[in-house]
């Protein structure tokens, strides 16, 4: 089972270069970020048409999260549990019929937090807690589980070409690297470093100042699995070249493949 995560900052401007992607790499499951629509707006005959099925919870130019399944998708629920009043469309679940185990989705649109301090870096912190909580409750399940997504989250300073340049951002903070290892340590594996250790491993450039072009990365976009879902895990890799492409995401997918 290969699943993807993909911030594709907007579907309107991105769906072409997606397609392409899709049509190349043939992930099972394709967890979306930033789709920037509304449901009823979102363009699903384009990926039903691939043999997708397509869930999506999403929100009037901002945030917004999908997942592309190509295998049944069951009880979807949408919206991070702990706070009713949060609009913000950032979290949706799905459990995956695979082949030889069922695997319960979570895909996320973890809050930047940019200024801070300030109220936009509580709410990342206080969305983060609600997470952790969400996360224990899974674990309880004893199931398979991958949390994947944009996190906005630098774990440690290999994973930024210039560290120095995020030590104050919201990203790096040290409360906001406490919060994500908080919830690692609740039992679970960080799938890329699972597999590939080292620098100049990256998920994000930014369109300014030629990023891109002088490799000024970051590493962003994780997959968190289960102690059941680890078991299963075979690859992890990202497809940096995507970056490269025209009119590309800032992000590029990061997949894995489960024996399930």
């Amino acid at each position: 089972m290969k699943i993807a995560t993909f911030n594709i900052n907007g579907i309107k401007a991105r769906y072409p270069a997606l397609c392409d992607w899709l049509d190349e790499s043939q992930p099972d499951v394709a967890l979306l970020q930033e789709i920037k629509s509304v449901d009823e707006n979102f363009p699903r005959e384009m990926f039903e048409e691939r043999g997708y099925n397509v869930e999506t919870h999403g929100q009037k130019s901002f945030n917004g999260v999908a997942i592309l399944s190509k295998l049944p998708l069951e009880d979807v629920t949408r919206g991070l549990p702990g706070d009713e009043a949060d609009e913000q469309a950032r979290w949706i679940e799905a459990t995956v019929v695979g082949e030889a185990h069922a695997v319960r989705l979570c895909g996320l649109y973890l809050p930047n937090g940019n200024p801070c301090p300030g109220p936009k870096y509580d709410y990342k912190l206080a969305w983060m807690a609600r997470m952790e909580a969400r996360a224990r409750a899974l674990l309880a399940e004893e199931m398979p589980v991958v949390m994947a997504g944009d996190y906005n989250i630098i774990p440690q300073d290999e994973d930024a070409a210039r560290p120095e340049a995020w030590k104050d951002d919201a990203l790096a903070r040290p409360e906001s690297r406490a919060a994500y290892r908080r919830i690692l340590n609740l039992g679970f594996t960080e799938a890329f470093r699972a597999r590939v250790a080292g620098p100049d491993h990256y998920s994000f450039w930014d369109y300014q100042a030629g990023a891109w072009q002088r490799s000024d990365g970051i590493r962003i976009d994780h997959l968190l699995l289960s102690a059941q879902a680890a078991d299963l895990l075979e690859e992890c890799q990202i497809d940096k070249d995507i970056r490269a492409r025209e009119k590309p995401s800032d992000h590029v997918p990061v997949w894995i493949e489960l024996a399930a």
